[in-house]
């Protein structure tokens, strides 16, 4: 499948004002969530529509919603959290699920530590939601328990990637779309995202 960027002239200006070091906790949350739902509207152009008719004031209007197909956003813990309001702000319905996965700080690689989805998670669309995508590993192991669980249709969403972990994740996934605000130039020696914002989590959080 594909990679996303969304160049969205709002989109780069909001990446801009998180990537700053002197951006506060409060200011860095709202951003994040906005950029997400920014992300979102696109992630979520191809649903399918169906016409019906309803009565405005003035007549009798032939209009459209969506056509039966249930979402699900999979937050990637801790980070995920922060962009769960801003999807959820465009569809209000969609269940939330829950994978809690923490690097290695010696071999790097993601370690499982919590899962909680809705019971009905096969019978949905699933987008996973993750700020960064560096290695590829968290987002490739969250994609493998969905399939696991019988998931046929998963997106993944990210705010910044990297050149790295989306090659990580095309070669372990080809089937999953990649959804993103902008490709960074690449990984440093402790696997971080360069220029990146930091560790997400911590600013997200407050806990840097």
């Amino acid at each position: 499948m594909a990679l996303h960027i969304i160049d969205h002239p709002l989109v780069q200006h909001k990446i801009s004002l998180l990537r700053d070091k002197n951006t506060g906790t409060k200011e860095f949350r709202e951003l994040v969530s906005e950029i997400a739902m920014f992300i979102c509207y696109e992630a979520t152009r191809d649903l399918p529509l169906k016409e019906i008719e309803l009565e405005t004031p003035i007549a009798v209007a032939k209009t459209k919603i969506i056509s039966g197909r249930k979402l699900a956003f999979v937050t990637i813990l801790r980070a995920g959290l922060g962009m769960v309001d801003g999807v959820t702000k465009l569809v209000p319905a969609a269940k939330i699920g829950h994978i809690g996965l923490f690097r290695d700080p010696e071999t790097k690689e993601s370690v499982q530590y919590y899962v909680k989805l809705p019971d009905d998670i096969a019978e949905r669309d699933a987008i996973i939601v993750d700020p960064m995508l560096a290695t590829g590993n968290s987002a490739s192991a969250a994609i493998s328990e969905l399939k696991k669980l019988g998931v046929r249709s998963i997106k993944f969403m990210c705010i910044i990637c990297s050149p790295e972990g989306v090659e990580a994740v095309q070669a372990a996934h080809p089937d999953v779309d990649i959804y993103a605000g902008v490709m960074d130039e690449g990984l440093n020696e402790d696997k971080y995202i360069i220029p990146g914002v930091g560790d997400a989590g911590d600013r997200i959080f407050g806990t840097k």
